[in-house]
């Protein structure tokens, strides 16, 4: 289990990594690059990401069993920010938001998002029935 885990981890890192790389491209981090993504919350997201990533990485190497439960509580805490983006994404991606033509995640592609999303729900999953299994 610690293996799907790790390897859904690194497929939807790169749906993350495709994301962030389009939001920066497109002036997301500007301060005046039109996006209704904060700019903190992108960035705490994508470093929480990598750094839950690593220890579930080192967890998987050394079977530290505290290690799957800190990847478990800031997969919640990068979960959380997921949802927020999401909420902020969407009326940019419906083009209800007060200048979403000009916002740069209005360039995401659908499916990049969708994947990303439900690769991370897989995630958080198969990591907390890997942190349930060390009991």
């Amino acid at each position: 289990m610690e293996i799907a885990a790790l390897v859904l981890w690194v497929i939807t890192a790169i749906g993350g990594f495709i994301l962030l790389a389009k939001w920066i491209a497109g002036g997301g981090a500007k301060p005046d690059g039109g996006s209704r993504l904060p700019a903190p919350v992108v960035f705490a997201h994508f470093l929480l990401a990598a750094a839950g990533l690593v220890l579930w990485i080192i967890y998987v190497v050394i079977d530290a069993d505290a290690l799957a439960w800190v990847s478990f509580a800031l997969l919640v805490v990068i979960a959380l920010a997921g949802f927020a983006m999401v909420a902020r994404w969407l009326p940019v991606y419906q083009g209800t938001a007060s200048g979403a033509d000009a916002a740069p995640e209005k360039s995401f592609p659908v499916a990049v998002v969708g994947l990303h999303g439900v690769l991370a729900v897989a995630t958080v999953v198969t990591v907390l029935l890997s942190a349930l299994e060390i009991g």
